[in-house]
């Protein structure tokens, strides 16, 4: 287990880029004014994930290829979407997605989420993700852990989800000591259940623990029964406001 911390990675006050990392909307064709919406130009995304049907579906889906395109365009980074199940779907299976993500909706790399975090799932890990840079050697490659991983899955992708959850683990989480070692960029944090009156606060504890890719929400998963990352966050326009002129301390 990696030791733990509550004090300053010693990044804070460098000028690191924050922006969004989208975890992947509803579907285009129910949630067509969100997808319109990240296209806008102006808006700090790092990247949009998309996720047809629970990865990239059986046959091409024209509403996300407009999609897709659209943000291309716009220059945003778009990523598909991999359930590797924490370690437990077959290699073939996991390519075989990663494959048609790439023929269909040339994507810009992938989102292994539900991705391993132990050190004996190290290897099978990094198997993967050679295998995915094969496809695309300029691949942008993100591991969707949730959680503080064993230290070497950081030189393994480009960044690493290290918390997924609610504002009410958020606000008292700590902060794994290795990740000092890493710029802010390697880092990403997904937070539902923000409410409104906390968001500088949210912000403020992301710059202190040294993460430059974010989605908060004020969405709720109600317990584990809904998705909060299919809608916008109500304050959307506020936080991209605040973003785009730099995370206040």
């Amino acid at each position: 287990m990696p030791y733990l911390t509550s004090t300053p990675t010693g990044i804070a006050g460098t000028g690191f880029q924050v922006g969004f990392g989208v975890p992947g909307l509803a579907h285009p064709l129910l949630a067509p004014a969100e997808w319109a919406e990240l296209a806008r130009p102006g808006t700090p995304l790092h990247w949009v994930v998309l996720d047809v049907a629970g990865g990239p579906g059986t046959r091409p889906d024209t509403h996300c290829l407009e999609a897709a395109a659209r943000l291309r365009t716009a220059g945003v980074r778009v990523l598909g979407r991999l359930d590797i199940g924490r370690g437990l779907r077959t290699h073939g299976d996991v390519l075989g997605e990663a494959q048609r993500y790439a023929d269909w909706y040339r994507v810009d790399g992938w989102l292994l989420d539900r991705c391993p975090a132990s050190r004996e799932d190290l290897p099978a890990v990094r198997r993967k993700v050679a295998a995915l840079r094969r496809l695309r050697d300029d691949a942008h490659i993100v591991l969707g852990h949730g959680t503080h991983p064993y230290p070497g899955y950081a030189e393994t992708a480009d960044q690493m989800v290290t918390f997924t959850g609610p504002w009410s683990h958020y606000r008292w989480s700590q902060t794994a000591e290795w990740t000092a070692d890493y710029p802010p960029d390697r880092f990403c944090h997904f937070v539902h259940g923000v409410p409104r009156p906390h968001l500088d606060e949210a912000l403020r504890l992301a710059r202190w623990h040294g993460a430059a890719t974010l989605y908060f929400t004020d969405r709720s998963d109600h317990g584990g029964r809904a998705d909060p990352w299919e809608t916008m966050p109500g304050f959307w326009d506020e936080i991209v406001s605040r973003i785009g002129t730099g995370v206040s301390e």
